[in-house]
């Protein structure tokens, strides 16, 4: 896999407000960035709260339920208030906030369904118990699940816009995405070399530039995430341990 070592942007660049900053300097009053901001983030995220409420012996229609409703109330800011420097990353304060409904309001509130008639991301449409029918059997806690599924959604975003900035430069980022996703070794530089019409060291500097942005991006999307630049490190170290790779 890529090395998540590299910079988020070149030498000296400014570390640019994330979406995650934005949202926690928007605890009161109206701002239209951060609803933007915070919409984006559940959009993307919501998945592994879902793992995390079926892992936990939740129903798939109750985990859906509750999931919905615990985002239209983060949306609302109804929890914003309760954000403190311990629950600074975004994924800590979700999975926090989250468990605290799930003990004490979700009871109360469990005869709103969908999330009480207002729906702010449909996802039914995500096939979320396909998803997790595809999980391994294994013995992960919720917590270590959800971690796990974290980490996974920000690899998917990295992948994805790697696979747009290179198909948009007319790279065959389809055929080389082996060498961030594939074993070790799995496709030989001398076969697909000679698949691509290149030669194995064109091919080689090709693929290290491909790794090197691959953990530009990734970063990037570590960076969302958290308030702080100091935090990004210490996140992407936490993730590939959540991933297995650390």
């Amino acid at each position: 896999m890529a090395d998540y070592g590299d910079s988020i942007s070149p030498a000296g660049a400014k570390f640019a407000t994330t979406h995650w900053s934005l949202v926690l300097e928007a605890k009161e009053g109206s701002n239209q960035a951060a609803d933007a901001a915070l919409e984006e983030l559940c959009r993307a995220y919501w998945y592994p709260l879902y793992a995390f409420a079926r892992r936990s012996g939740i129903s798939p229609e109750e985990a859906q339920d509750l999931t919905q409703q615990f985002f239209v109330q983060l949306l609302e800011k109804q929890f914003l208030d309760s954000v403190h420097p311990s629950k600074g990353k975004f994924r800590s304060f979700l999975l926090a906030t989250f468990k605290n409904l799930i003990t004490t309001e979700w009871r109360r509130a469990n005869a709103q369904k969908r999330g009480g008639g207002h729906v702010i991301l449909s996802i039914d449409e995500q096939d979320p118990e396909g998803r997790y029918r595809c999980e391994p059997e294994d013995t992960v806690t919720p917590d270590q699940l959800y971690e796990r599924q974290w980490a996974q959604t920000l690899v998917g975003r990295a992948i994805q816009r790697l696979k747009t900035e290179w198909e948009n430069q007319g790279k065959p980022f389809e055929k080389l995405k082996i060498y961030l996703l594939g074993a070790k070794g799995s496709v030989p530089f001398a076969d697909m070399a000679s698949d691509l019409g290149t030669s194995e060291n064109a091919l080689k500097a090709t693929v290290h530039r491909m790794r090197k942005r691959y953990g530009e991006i990734f970063r990037a999307e570590v960076a969302l995430t958290v308030s702080q630049p100091s935090e990004v490190d210490e996140e992407v170290r936490h993730l590939l341990n959540a991933l297995g790779g650390g």
